[in-house]
């Protein structure tokens, strides 16, 4: 079963230091990605499987929510730039750099609440 709260806890903590993490783009993300899943899967507890299923879900959920604003943008800043053609290119082509950045937010997010859940495990 699910744990939502351990789940929004670590979506939330991703967008934040994935927000924050701009400025240093791989390093900043990929330590998004690890800082909320590590608290997804320490939160949800039950051992490294359930770590990893609230890591991979919080990450997946922040990756695609970035896919969606910045494809939304994309399509925006395209589209006053070139036309309808323009947005179409725009949004598209920012869409599959952020749903490429979804994979490793959900990838990096496992492995870390993996551990999360492990430590948890460990701990209790």
């Amino acid at each position: 079963m699910t744990n939502w709260r351990a789940v929004a806890v670590g979506f939330v903590l991703v967008v934040v230091v994935g927000t924050a993490g701009v400025s240093v783009p791989v390093v900043g993300q990929l330590g998004a990605g690890l800082v909320g899943g590590f608290a997804a899967g320490y939160l949800a507890g039950g051992g490294p499987g359930s770590g990893a299923w609230h890591g991979l879900v919080a990450g997946s959920l922040a990756g695609l929510t970035v896919a969606v604003v910045i494809g939304f943008f994309g399509g925006l800043v395209g589209g006053v730039s070139g036309g309808p053609l323009g947005a179409l290119v725009g949004g598209f082509g920012a869409f599959v750099v952020v749903a490429a950045l979804t994979l490793l937010f959900a990838a990096d997010s496992a492995v870390a609440g993996a551990v999360g859940g492990w430590l948890e495990r460990r701990s209790a």
